[in-house]
């Protein structure tokens, strides 16, 4: 029962329909379910007793129940290891990178930065395996005061929540957090009439007059705090209309105003005490009686706090309002000497983030000391992977700095830890107030950098490039590994946003990086390798770049570090690869890339190895391979709360014929318009109109960008040939001839020989297409090969050589129709037919009713996944998973795993 601000007991009143939803929830948890619910209202409606009435529900769930510390909000992952005290020793048992990431992110491990989504996993699976034993109830009051990393990954794991047996139930302010947007959520507001009444009447021991009842209720809004506080507060004459009421009724920010008096009764040592609780958890009582001793308080001054109600048995408040109240109502003196109580019973070195900011919010003006001590929590903080702690120690370093270059240092190092949690507009204040001390090259490198990077995730490019490079010529002589890096980075900003839309092109960067002192390095990474590569073959010729992309391709192979700081290495590869016709090459870069990222965790590059795998696998015929990546995809997105990128699932979209879905996909994402426009380019062609496909190819021969360009030099020769455009196709076939002999490779050389068949004459066309036939059959890329058989069938039956273009034809119809390239496989069916052969139709695969996720844990079990693999690629529980394979089962009408690659095919 809720209790007053006399300590009388009040009766839970009303809130049937909370109640109904909250027992609903608790009532799935016992069946096996789970569910999440986001408690939305404003200070003293009632959400914490809705969260006491689900926490007493029954012995049969077992109960865990944290609360947001508003004085601890910069402490990441603090709230998140108060949850996960009741299972830390089981994290030993979590797989092993589920298991160092959530060692690292609290502290117990130095690795790499947590990646804050496999946090999430680990506190998924660990909390899982808890369930396993008894139902559980996860309560978090006052959500609006979690350290954000900590709300971040419970965001994540009540996302991803299906049939573990667990409930998770927030409470928090309304509009507070936009991390809960999507999530079951239930507003609670004022009580109605009656039921306030009620409460009232409920919460005082002498008689209510009618009128006076009325008007409390109409002037707090039903809210059942301010009620109960008030029953506690007027006089017998007030509440039987003989005297007036107050004025101001303590409802929203005056409750806490009314706590405060209330609290100014009690004895200093009292009131200093409550202070030192209001600013540390008290699930740590040792540390807080500690602290209690450096103020020199006794135990006992908590008594006068326990006999008002004020605080409970377990030195607890009554209420979360207490607390803010107690601590934003503090004189700043007497918080002051609380934190540096705090800080004293803190170790500096094992608990280093709590000593430095609790020693900082004890000090006033200036002080290097601390500031150095922040800044060395601040590096702790980045390798736990909480960059919102990161960005605070720096930014309070910074004011606690008394050189002003220091401070600008500072200031620069929290705006690339602002720009690392996707906040560009905190970051550009940061670097606005840093501008005047960046008086050393690096730090004001360093800052313009940050500054590009800032511009990048609001979406404008125009000034990057030069932004970065200018950056990397100031420090050319200092610091050429760093210089090299952002002109790396600016490189990528060209070649991905599409240099028309940059006021610096990639032929003026080729040629400032090639002349830069930065350049000559004697051990080159991958990310040299690929910056000289492409400025060669920019600014120098196709030739001489070879050598340098192969090695960088062949550096990217064997390199130890594959960990990503600027934009993503898999397209970067992918594009190479493409330019120099290796798919080799370039099917094992992104493999290796996507091994890495699923073994790291590292979720916000594996969104892009997974659209470079869709890629390689549509080119090597697996359509349905490619689509259950692009399904990945689309789960991972939803997972990181991202859009979903469609450029590379446009190419798929036009193999498969689906025209008005590939041209909805084309328009969904800006920027790289020569790879959606030779993607569109496929779907022309597979349909037979080749004059449309050549109009979008053309603008991408003329600006001839890495990676691209080459890609279309094969399209534009048939699109050429078939439209009569015979200029376009000359040009584009003396490029490859000039290029595919460099790269020497079966995939170029292949196509070089359809695209010499396809303008050769009678006597050396046959030869030739049999030579791209015998090439291509030598790669992975099936779509081209089946191409070549189309366009050899076809100029067979021209020739009225029936018997031969039918067998040509009826292997180009096959493979398009296994499959699934739609238009090219009606092209060879039309032409098959033409031949005297009816080609049997292929039907559509059925799929029972399986759900887009069923459809990928039923794909990953029959390739022989565990539950515990398949649970760690799709981000749900081992729990999930068993749910999904039951359905998956009972759709197919199977009984086992051993008969789920049979039911697929068929």
């Amino acid at each position: 029962m809720p209790i007053g601000s006399g300590g009388r007991s009040v009766p839970f009143i009303g809130r049937r329909e909370e109640q109904r939803v909250l027992t609903e929830l608790l009532d799935g948890v016992r069946d096996g379910h789970s569910g999440t619910l986001v408690l939305a209202g404003e200070p003293g409606t009632g959400k914490t007793s809705l969260l006491d009435r689900a926490a007493a529900s029954g012995p049969d769930v077992q109960v865990v129940r944290i609360f947001g510390v508003e004085s601890e909000m910069v402490l990441g992952f603090a709230a998140l290891h108060r949850l996960l005290r009741p299972w830390l020793t089981e994290i030993d048992a979590l797989p092993t990178p589920q298991r160092d990431a959530l060692r690292t992110a609290f502290g117990g491990l130095a690795a790499v930065p947590a990646d804050r989504y496999l946090v999430g996993m680990a506190v998924l699976t660990l909390l899982a395996e808890a369930a396993v034993a008894q139902p559980m109830l996860c309560i978090v009051d006052d959500a609006h005061w979690l350290d954000r990393a900590s709300v971040e990954v419970l965001a994540f794991v009540a996302r991803r929540l299906h049939a573990e047996a667990i409930g998770l139930i927030f409470a928090t302010r309304p509009h507070g957090l936009a991390v809960f947007d999507g999530l079951p959520a239930l507003t609670v507001q004022g009580m109605p009439g009656d039921d306030a009444g009620s409460l009232l009447a409920a919460s005082i021991a002498g008689r209510l007059d009618g009128a006076v009842a009325a008007k409390l209720v109409d002037g707090t809004g039903g809210n059942p705090l301010a009620l109960v506080e008030l029953a506690g507060t007027l006089t017998a004459e007030q509440l039987t209309g003989t005297a007036p009421l107050p004025r101001s009724l303590p409802v929203g920010t005056l409750l806490e105003s009314h706590y405060r008096r209330q609290i100014e009764q009690f004895p200093a040592e009292t009131r200093a005490l409550l202070l030192l609780v209001s600013a540390a958890p008290t699930e740590e009582p040792t540390r807080l009686w500690r602290a209690a001793a450096q103020l020199g308080v006794a135990a006992d001054r908590a008594d006068p706090a326990l006999s008002a109600g004020v605080l409970t048995d377990s030195l607890d408040f009554r209420h979360p309002l207490i607390r803010s109240a107690v601590y934003r109502g503090a004189d700043a003196a007497d918080r002051r000497r609380v934190h540096a109580a705090l800080a004293a019973v803190c170790d500096p070195v094992l608990d280093l983030d709590r000593h430095a900011w609790h020693r900082a919010e004890a000090t006033i003006g200036l002080d290097e000391e601390v500031a150095a001590e922040l800044e060395r929590a601040s590096e702790n903080a980045r390798i736990r992977g909480g960059y919102a702690e990161q960005a605070a120690f720096l930014s309070r370093a910074a004011d606690l700095s008394p050189d002003p270059q220091d401070q600008a240092a500072r200031l620069v190092a929290a705006a690339r830890a602002h720009l690392a949690l996707g906040e560009p507009r905190a970051a550009r204040a940061l670097l606005d107030r840093a501008e005047r001390g960046l008086v050393d090259p690096v730090p004001r490198a360093l800052a313009r950098q940050a500054r590009a990077t800032a511009q990048i995730y609001s979406g404008r490019f125009t000034d990057v490039p030069t932004i970065l490079l200018e950056a990397a010529e100031s420090i050319a002589d200092r610091e050429p590994s760093l210089a090299r890096k952002m002109m790396f980075e600016a490189l990528q900003a060209i070649v991905f946003s599409d240099d028309r839309a940059t006021t610096l092109t990639l032929r003026d960067l080729a040629r400032e990086v090639l002349a830069s002192p930065a350049a000559e390095t004697p051990a080159p990474t991958y990310t040299d390798l690929f910056l000289t590569g492409y400025a060669t073959r920019t600014a120098v010729g196709y030739r001489a770049a070879v050598p340098l992309m192969r090695a960088a391709l062949a550096t990217l192979d064997t390199a130890e570090n594959l960990a990503e700081e600027c934009l993503p290495l898999a397209v970067i590869s992918a594009f190479t690869a493409e330019d120099v016709w290796d798919d080799k090459v370039g099917r094992r870069a992104w493999q290796r890339l996507e091994a890495h990222d699923r073994a790291n965790g590292a979720l916000g590059t594996l969104r892009t190895t997974l659209m470079v795998g869709a890629t390689w696998e549509m080119r090597a015929g697996r359509f349905a391979a490619a689509s259950a990546r692009h399904d990945e995809l689309a789960e991972l997105s939803d997972v990181l709360r991202q859009a979903h990128p469609k450029i590379q699932q446009v190419e798929l979209l036009a193999w498969s014929g689906r025209e008005a879905e590939a041209r909805a996909a084309a328009t969904a994402d800006v920027g790289f318009d020569d790879v959606i426009n030779n993607s569109l380019a496929i779907l022309e062609i597979g349909l037979g109109r080749y004059a449309e496909a050549l109009v979008g190819l053309l603008p991408s021969f003329e600006r001839d960008m890495p990676g691209v360009a080459n890609r279309s030099l094969h399209d534009i020769v048939e699109a050429g040939v078939r439209s009569g455009d015979h200029e376009a196709a000359k040009a584009a076939l003396a490029r490859m001839q000039e290029r595919v002999p460099v790269s020497g490779t079966p995939w170029g050389l292949g196509l070089l020989a359809r695209c010499r068949a396809l303008m050769a004459d009678d006597e050396q066309a046959e030869e030739l297409y049999r030579e791209s036939a015998d090439l291509l059959a030598r790669t992975q890329i099936t779509v081209e090969l089946a191409r070549t058989h189309l366009v050899y069938g076809e100029w067979l039956r021209r020739r009225r050589r029936r018997s031969d273009a039918r067998a040509q034809l009826r292997k180009a119809y096959e493979m398009f129709t296994s499959m699934g390239a739609t238009a090219f496989a009606e092209r060879a069916r039309t032409e098959l037919t033409a031949t005297g052969e009816r080609p049997r139709g292929r039907d559509e695969q059925v799929t029972h009713g399986l759900t887009a996720q069923e459809k990928q844990v039923a794909r990953l079990a029959a390739a022989g996944a565990t539950n515990d693999e398949i649970a760690a690629r799709l981000f749900l529980s081992t729990s999930t998973i068993e749910y999904h394979l039951t359905k998956i089962f009972r759709k197919l009408a199977i009984t086992s795993r051993r008969k789920l690659a049979g039911a697929l095919d068929d």
